[in-house]
């Protein structure tokens, strides 16, 4: 039964949400600056820019729960819903990478930011092509890719957090 093999994109939904999950927010001290890889951020400058990132992230990982939600909930039967959920977590993603653009992070910690817009938009990019899908079991058999593509996002996240001095985001 084709609703069925949508019952999968529950995990899917938590893995792409927990993309930008950041519960358990506390910044851990700042690393001493003999400790720091030239190029990243200290002090003061570090506890403003994890501010700032988490400030984008929360917010991009309260709508991308409810847009999975929806997916993997009420709207797991009806096509023409969860399409509209797949292309609201697109657009989600897409804000987030825009917002992640106008931080201006030094050298080090820009080239990661710089690789998460990348792979976040190459996300973003399938999402949207799978929002396109013509039937619930086609939607059913490209959501897999959806749960691939979260790998090389997932990695410049912990990346991006550990040069800002957070805790790796969790994977529940």
């Amino acid at each position: 039964m084709p609703g069925n093999r949508l019952a999968g994109v529950l995990p899917t939904a938590m893995v792409l949400a927990g993309m930008l999950l950041v519960a358990g927010c506390g910044s851990s001290p700042p690393a001493p600056a003999h400790a720091r890889p030239a190029g990243q951020p200290g002090g003061l400058q570090r506890r403003a820019l994890a501010a700032r990132y988490l400030a984008i992230a929360t917010a991009g990982n309260r709508q991308l729960e409810i847009d999975f939600d929806g997916l993997a909930g009420p709207d797991r039967h009806l096509l023409r819903a969860a399409l509209a959920d797949l292309r609201a977590a697109a657009a989600t993603e897409r804000l987030f990478d825009q917002q992640l653009l106008k931080i201006r992070f030094p050298p080090g910690t820009e080239a990661v930011a710089r690789r998460l817009y990348l792979v976040n938009q190459a996300r973003a990019s399938l999402t949207l092509r799978i929002a396109r899908a013509g039937s619930l079991r086609q939607l059913n058999v490209l959501t897999p890719q959806l749960t691939a593509a979260n790998g090389p996002v997932e990695q410049q996240v912990r990346l991006i957090r550990r040069q800002l001095g957070l805790p790796p985001p969790e994977t529940s």
